[in-house]
C-alpha cells in the first residue's frame, strides 16, 4: 500500500511538471514597444491584454496564428483600461489563464503532499522499513550443533536452551523458568552466528536474524518501532530464536548526563529491555545477542531476567583446530602431502573464520597455478599471505645496505627467541617485504596453553627489543633505525600488562593502576620506563655473547632471503 501511494504521488508531480511545462515553452512570448502594441490595436491584431497588480510590463496576445504572447512597456495611464475595451480587447487583470492556474494549483499541492508524506514517513524510512521487515522474515536454519566445531563448553551450556524450547513444560514442572536472553561474546569470527544459528537448527524453530545497526536510524523512534515489530513477528511464531548481531551497536552504557544522551539509541535500548522483560515465563522465545565488546554493554541488558546466560565463545584449541579444517577441507581436493593436524598446530589464535579463509586462499593459489588439488606449498603460500600478507613483486629499490639491515634486525629476533623460548616453533624468518609494509617478519608458533609464565612474559619483550639491539650492535648507535617501531610499541604494552595487569613486579606489588582511571602516575611511568631499559641491557649482553651466530643467520637470510625451522635448529646448534 504504502508503495502504491509512492509511486501514484510521483506520477502526479511528473505530470504536473510536464503540463506546466509544456504550457509555458509553447507559449512564445517576445518583447514589443508601446508605439507598435498601439499600431496593432488599431490594426485590430490584438485578441487579448493581461494587466499584472505590479510589475512595468503587460502581455499582450495577438490574433495571429500561431498565437504569440508578446511583452510590452506598461504606460499605467488611468484610462488605459477603458481604451483597450474601446477597441473590444478582452482584459484580464493579474490572472493567468484557467489552465495555468489550475497546473500550479496542482503542482504546488503534489509538492506539499510530497514533502509532509516524507516528513511524517520519516524521510526514506519507509524503504528502509520494507527492507528490514524483509530481514525479519523467519527462515529455517538446516545447521546443527554437529557444523560447530570446537568451543565444547559453549555446546554444553545451549543444549538445555535447546531443550527448554522443544520441551517448556518439563522445566515447568519443576519450577525452572527459561532464560529470557543468551549472550555470546568472544573475538571476531569465532562462530557467534553460527552457533545461533545451531541453537534454532536443532530446536528446529524459526530464526530471526538482524544486526544491531539495523536499529539504529537518524530519526527518534524508528529504532524503538523496529525492534518492537521484530518481537511482535516472532511471538506470533510462539516458538523461535531471535539473534542480533552486534548488539554493542544498540546496547551501549547509556551517558550519565543528558547532554550526553543518544535518544534514538536510549529509546531502542528501552525497547528492547521492555520487549525482554515483557516476554512470559517459558513461552518458547530465546533472545540471542553477540558481541566482541562485552564491557560496553549497558547493566540493564545484563542484569538477570534479560541475558540471563553470557557464553564466551573463543579461539578454537589445537583440536577444534583440526576440527574445523577437516569440515572446511572436506569440500576441497588435498593432496597427500597436506597434513591437518601439522596444520593446525601451526596454527596457533586463529579463528575459525581466518582458517576458512586459510584454506580459501590456499585453493584460489592451487587454481591459479593450474592444479587440481591443493598441495601443501599452496597451504604454506596461503598462510604467510594471512599473517604478514603477500611478498612484494617489484623489490629493485630496495639498496643493498637496507638489505643487510633488515637481516640483522630480523635475525635478532630469531636469535633470542630461540635462546629464550625453545619451547616456540620458528616457522620462518624472511626479509622479503611484504604489500603491508613489513620490510621482513618473524613468524613464530607458540604452544597452546592456557597460560604465560613470568619468565614468558619477559622472554617475549626481550624478543621484541632484540631486532633493534642487533641494529645497534652490527652498525652503532647512531644508524638505529624506524623499522623498530612496531616492536616497541608492542613491547610497552607488554611491560604495561607485566607490571600493571599481572602484577609480576616485586616493586610496585599487586596493585593495578587501572582503578585510578584517567590519572597517570608518573612512578608508574617511570618504573616502566626502567623496567624495559633492565631487559633491553639483559637482551644486549645476550646478543653480545651469541653474535657469531648473529652473523650467520643474518648472512644465511641475505644469501636465501627466507629461512625456515629447520634452517634455524641447525644455524643455531
Amino acid at each position: 500500500m504504502k508503495k502504491l501511494r509512492w509511486i501514484i504521488l510521483s506520477v502526479l508531480v511528473i505530470l504536473g511538471i510536464g503540463f506546466i511545462g509544456y504550457y509555458y515553452f509553447n507559449n512564445d512570448e517576445v518583447e514589443m514597444t508601446y508605439p507598435l502594441f498601439l499600431e496593432a490595436v488599431e490594426q485590430n491584431k490584438v485578441e487579448k491584454v493581461t494587466l499584472p497588480n505590479t510589475g512595468n510590463t503587460f502581455k499582450a496576445t495577438m490574433k495571429e496564428e500561431p498565437s504569440t504572447t508578446y511583452i510590452v512597456p506598461n504606460p499605467k495611464t488611468e484610462n488605459f483600461t477603458e481604451y483597450l475595451l474601446l477597441n473590444s480587447i478582452e482584459v484580464n487583470n493579474g490572472q493567468s489563464s484557467p489552465l495555468g492556474t489550475a497546473l500550479k494549483i496542482l503542482f504546488i499541492a503534489c509538492v506539499i503532499g510530497g514533502i509532509l508524506w516524507y516528513v511524517r514517513s520519516g524521510g526514506n524510512n519507509n524503504v528502509l522499513m520494507q527492507d528490514s521487515n524483509k530481514k525479519k522474515r523467519a527462515v529455517s536454519s538446516t545447521i546443527t550443533l554437529a557444523n560447530v566445531a570446537g568451543n565444547t563448553e559453549a555446546k554444553s551450556m545451549v543444549e538445555d536452551i535447546i531443550s527448554f524450547i522443544k520441551d517448556p513444560e518439563k522445566y515447568a514442572t519443576v519450577g525452572a523458568r527459561m532464560p529470557k536472553g543468551l549472550l555470546l561474546y568472544g573475538p571476531p569470527g569465532t562462530g557467534k552466528t553460527l552457533m545461533a544459528k545451531a541453537i534454532a537448527g536443532e530446536a528446529n524453530v524459526p530464526f530471526y536474524a538482524m544486526s544491531g545497526s539495523d536499529f539504529v536510524q537518524m530519526y527518534v523512534g524508528v529504532g524503538a518501532s523496529r525492534i518492537r515489530t521484530l518481537f511482535n513477528k516472532a511471538k506470533k511464531s510462539e516458538k523461535a530464536v531471535i539473534f542480533i548481531d552486534e548488539i554493542d551497536a544498540i546496547g551501549k552504557k547509556r551517558a550519565r548526563n543528558v547532554s550526553a544522551s543518544n535518544d534514538e539509541r536510549d529509546q531502542t535500548l528501552n525497547a528492547l529491555l521492555t520487549e525482554m522483560s515483557g516476554f512470559h515465563d517459558n513461552q518458547g522465545i530465546i533472545v540471542i545477542g553477540a558481541t566482541n565488546r562485552l564491557d560496553t554493554l549497558d547493566e540493564a541488558l545484563l542484569r538477570p531476567g534479560r541475558f540471563d546466560r553470557h557464553i564466551e565463545i573463543g579461539l578454537p584449541d589445537v583440536n577444534a583446530r583440526e576440527h574445523i579444517l577437516s569440515l572446511y577441507a572436506s569440500k576441497k581436493p588435498l593432496s597427500d602431502d597436506v597434513n591437518l593436524k601439522e596444520l593446525a598446530k601451526s596454527t596457533v589464535y586463529f579463528s575459525g573464520a581466518m582458517l576458512e579463509n586459510l584454506l580459501n586462499e590456499a585453493a584460489i593459489n592451487a587454481a591459479n597455478d593450474g592444479d587440481p588439488v591443493i598441495r601443501k606449498e599452496h597451504i604454506d603460500k596461503a598462510f604467510y599471505t594471512v599473517i604478514a600478507g603477500a611478498p612484494k613483486t617489484d623489490r629493485s629499490y630496495i639498496t643493498e645496505r637496507d638489505r643487510k639491515i633488515t637481516a640483522y634486525h630480523e635475525a635478532g629476533h630469531a636469535l633470542v627467541t630461540n635462546l629464550l623460548l625453545p619451547e616456540h616453533y620458528i616457522s620462518k624468518v624472511t626479509i622479503i617485504p611484504s604489500v603491508r609494509g613489513a620490510g621482513g617478519f618473524n613468524l613464530s608458533i607458540p604452544k597452546d596453553t592456557m597460560f604465560q609464565s613470568q619468565r614468558q612474559l619477559k622472554a617475549n619483550i626481550q624478543v621484541l627489543l632484540a631486532g633493534r639491539i642487533a641494529e645497534e650492535l652490527i652498525f652503532g648507535s647512531e644508524e638505529i633505525t624506524t623499522g623498530a617501531s612496531n616492536d616497541i610499541q608492542k613491547a610497552s604494552k607488554m611491560i604495561v600488562d607485566y607490571l600493571d595487569k599481572y602484577g609480576m613486579d616485586a616493586e610496585i606489588g599487586l596493585f593495578s593502576t587501572e582503578v585510578l582511571g584517567d590519572h597517570q602516575d608518573p612512578e608508574f611511568v617511570n618504573r616502566c620506563r626502567n623496567q624495559m631499559n633492565i631487559l633491553y641491557s639483559e637482551t644486549k649482553h645476550l646478543v653480545q655473547d651469541h653474535l657469531s651466530t648473529l652473523e650467520k643467520l643474518a648472512t644465511e637470510l641475505l644469501d636465501k632471503e627466507s629461512l625456515n625451522g629447520e634452517d634455524i635448529e641447525k644455524i643455531c646448534a
